[in-house]
């Protein structure tokens, strides 16, 4: 029982850790797929529907004979959730990825906690004491994260990677205006990836009273997934004027699509749902750090990135932040701690965003 229990324990440590790996190589393939021609448009469609089209059929059979009762104002929350965790978060996500780099976009994933708290704040679903110690780290962990998201995305610095020399061209105005187109993209990367962080906290903080109210991830996961394959396939239809951009090429293109669909679709939406709803939405925005380290290993390796002092250096002040942040939340109620994580009875101490939330909750249910 013992044994049992600690390996309950344990596993939405190790289902975070595993995602984050399949998030990071999704974002490595997929810059590797976009730089031979795929359009990221086109792309987040062709994702979304294949990941559909696995999670219907397998919802249905799952849940055959026991399904939580469905209505109209529920799906129009599932609407809007996929409005803002699939259609706007993946789209700038990978708009982000084709103008910078993967590590980038590992970094400024570490915003999340900070969003949040700003979201929490915004909507009245966390009381802000300036007398409390926690409060004061909840706001300067944020201001650090900013900071160095800041860093990360306007300042690059020297190359720290054996494979950044920089050769000198002939043309010296040549050269420069590439670095300088360089340094652009970097930046408009930087801000996609800032709004992406925005709308998976708005997703993260938005998902949780729903899946207490209806516990089936598959489920929902299901119908973000389709309601976000219709917006997308509407922003595309839009974005994209080439017919041709449409049919995909069966090499790095297709792998890459499928991979999407059962890792970003299927595997990592279901256990970020399964872990909120045993954990919250704090515990799984925790783990985000792990990304950077191994979004620069692979970026380094199999796309031949360029390693930055800027980048490392403002990717350990975010992470600094980040956890300032996540300290403060986690003392919120001072429970004792089980194996390194709060206990349930700590954890309903520990939320007071969540009963504040709760006062909230019926309302966007309703």
């Amino acid at each position: 029982m013992g044994v049992k229990a600690r390996l309950l324990e344990i596993a939405p440590i190790a289902a975070m850790v595993m995602v984050e790996c399949l998030d990071v190589g999704l974002t490595t393939l997929s810059k590797a797929a976009m730089s031979r021609g795929m359009n990221h448009f086109v792309f987040v469609v062709y994702s979304n529907a294949v990941a559909t089209l696995i999670l219907f059929p397998l919802s249905f059979i799952i849940h055959r004979t026991k399904r939580p009762p469905l209505n109209f104002s529920l799906l129009c929350k599932f609407f809007l959730l996929s409005l803002a965790g699939i259609t706007v978060m993946q789209n700038c996500v990978f708009t982000g990825v084709s103008y910078s780099s993967p590590t980038l976009g590992s970094a400024m994933s570490n915003l999340i906690p900070a969003f949040t708290f700003l979201l929490a704040v915004a909507f009245r679903l966390e009381n802000l004491d300036l007398r409390s110690s926690r409060s004061l780290i909840k706001i300067l962990g944020t201001l650090v994260s900013i900071s160095g998201a800041l860093m990360v995305t306007l300042y690059k610095g020297p190359p720290i990677t054996a494979g950044s020399i920089i050769i000198k061209s002939p043309s010296v105005s040549s050269s420069d205006n590439h670095l300088q187109r360089t340094a652009n993209n970097w930046v408009i990367g930087g801000l996609f990836f800032a709004i992406a962080g925005l709308s998976l906290s708005i997703w993260n903080t938005f998902q949780a009273p729903i899946l207490r109210r209806y516990p089936s991830e598959i489920t929902i996961v299901s119908f973000f997934t389709l309601f976000g394959a219709i917006q997308c396939a509407a922003v595309a239809l839009v974005a994209v004027k080439d017919l041709n951009a449409w049919k995909i090429r069966p090499d790095v293109e297709l792998i890459t699509i499928i991979y999407s669909a059962v890792s970003g679709g299927v595997v990592t939406f279901c256990v970020q749902a399964w872990c909120i709803r045993r954990k919250g939405p704090v515990f799984v925005a925790m783990f985000k750090p792990l990304s950077i380290g191994i979004a620069a290993v692979m970026g380094v390796i199999f796309l031949g990135d360029t390693l930055y002092v800027g980048s490392v250096i403002g990717a350990v002040i975010i992470v600094t932040g980040f956890y300032g942040v996540m300290w403060a939340q986690s003392k919120e109620g001072e429970g004792h701690e089980v194996g390194g994580l709060p206990s349930s009875s700590g954890m309903e101490k520990a939320a007071p965003l969540l009963r504040a939330a709760e006062k909230n909750e019926q309302m966007w249910l309703d």
